[in-house]
């Protein structure tokens, strides 16, 4: 009767109800201590946001680029009327309105509502086209 005796004999297991803290605190205290040593050694990065000057007194000739809310571009020279223009004409028509003076500024005015990624591009295309002085219009108080 090998199974009568198996059943009776012996002490039982109990199961553990608790949860054994012991190895969770000993984790938690290394990750501690290699965060408390890690964290001099890292350096925080400073970022040089551009800012944002008055002119003394307004340039004489003046050209200004507008990328309207649907991406239109216009070109305005010395307070005129706007007139279109598309991109790969923006360059050249900038260069002619400069008529070879470098010191002539270019300004680009771009509707709220216009992506960033239009407003960078027409600042490439005329760059690279040699022009010297391009700023962005920016409007205070709204």
């Amino acid at each position: 009767m090998p199974g009568v005796m198996s059943r009776g004999g012996g002490r039982r297991r109990r199961s553990m109800n608790e949860i054994n803290m012991v190895p969770f605190i000993d984790v938690m205290l290394v990750l501690l201590i290699i965060f408390m040593v890690t964290a001099p050694m890292i350096t925080t990065g400073v970022v040089d946001l551009p800012s944002v000057g008055k002119a003394k007194q307004r340039p004489s000739s003046v050209i200004e680029v507008v990328v309207a809310g649907d991406e239109k571009l216009k070109i305005k020279v010395d307070s005129g009327e706007p007139a279109a223009i598309a991109l790969p004409q923006l360059a050249a028509r900038v260069r002619e309105a400069q008529q070879g003076r470098d010191d002539v500024p270019v300004v680009i005015s771009a509707d709220r509502q216009v992506r960033y990624e239009s407003v960078v591009r027409v600042m490439d295309t005329l760059q690279r086209a040699g022009v010297q002085r391009v700023g962005l219009s920016v409007r205070s108080g709204a």
